[in-house]
């Protein structure tokens, strides 16, 4: 699948949108952004599944809990992706 129809289908559910929001604030971990967003642990995790999947973000183990941060690097590329898309020339 193209990587950037990967990210956009990604972010584009509202939920996961709102942890990618978060986190560029701060890293967090499940338990954290389950409190903020009001949601459970168990679809905190299913949401951070597909964002993994789609390299928007990134665990690091500290302790026992995993703190989540993005990937902007992948923020980045979907973006000049965007503006190339952009610039295309009309037919």
């Amino acid at each position: 699948m193209n990587k950037t129809l990967e990210v956009l289908k990604a972010i584009s559910d509202e939920k996961r949108f709102n942890i990618i929001n978060l986190l560029l604030q701060h890293n967090f971990c499940v338990r954290a952004l389950a409190k903020r967003l009001n949601l459970s642990e168990a679809a905190i995790s299913q949401h951070l599944k597909v964002l993994r999947e789609a390299g928007l973000v990134k665990g690091e183990k500290k302790g026992y809990y995993t703190h989540y941060a993005v990937n902007r690097d992948i923020l980045y590329e979907l973006s000049e992706s965007l503006k190339e898309m952009a610039k295309q020339d009309r037919l």
